[in-house]
């Protein structure tokens, strides 16, 4: 995905630690509905980093569809009635989660965007190999090129428009960032001296830090599909 290799490990890099800090924050969540969300967003920056490498191409379609259940999981717990109150609770839980929906969305529309420049190659080439040692009338192998070329087509009527459609995501993790790294350091400023009240409020702080750095690197990569 990045031309210069020291961008694409450090970024492999802070995704997976902070899949492997997901992965930890699951294995101690009580709660089911916090060890599901921690899992998933392992899974999510597992599969972005894969994503920089262009690892395991031929599952492109299943990542999709994780990450748009992944989704639609935090959009339900993002609209559920306050009666559920295993879901978010609370005005500001439930915009947590809706952001969260946004991400997953984010990371499979990522995907189908840097999958269309893998597809069509893999289709061509089996085309070719077949139609070369058999001599044919001139009117089929229009026809044979037609039919290949159809789904080549429709990749690009689908992602043709990509780099326009990414500028929207990269603006909107970009200021995410921003918004997160500003809660980071006002509740830093605010905190308060005694070692409870501080201690209450490092999650916190790890949560908006680790929120703020997955928000750069979303916006950082949607900026490569842009430019």
């Amino acid at each position: 995905m990045f031309n210069i290799p020291a961008i694409t490990w450090t970024l492999t890099a802070v995704l997976l630690l902070s899949g492997s800090y997901h992965a930890l924050q699951a294995a101690r969540s009580r709660q089911r509905r916090d060890r599901v969300n921690n899992i998933l967003h392992a899974l999510m920056n597992i599969l972005m980093a894969a994503m920089l490498w262009n690892l395991a191409p031929a599952t492109m379609l299943a990542q999709i569809a994780v990450l748009t259940g992944a989704a639609l999981w935090f959009v339900i717990q993002a609209v559920a009635r306050p009666e559920f109150k295993t879901f978010c609770a609370g005005s500001q839980g439930r915009l947590k989660c809706a952001y969260h929906a946004l991400t997953m969305a984010g990371a499979a529309l990522m995907l189908a965007m840097m999958g269309q420049g893998t597809t069509p190659a893999q289709g061509t080439a089996p085309a070719q190999t077949m139609t070369m040692p058999m001599p044919m009338p001139m009117p089929m192998p229009a026809t044979h090129h037609a039919m290949a070329a159809a789904p080549q087509n429709t990749a690009t009527a689908m992602f043709g428009h990509s780099p326009a459609l990414a500028i929207l995501p990269t603006i909107f993790f970009g200021a995410a960032a921003v918004a997160f790294l500003i809660l980071l350091l006002r509740g830093r400023a605010t905190a308060t001296t005694p070692s409870h009240a501080s201690a209450s409020r490092l999650p916190v702080r790890a949560e908006h830090g680790l929120e703020a750095i997955g928000a750069a690197v979303m916006a950082l990569m949607f900026a490569t599909i842009a430019v």
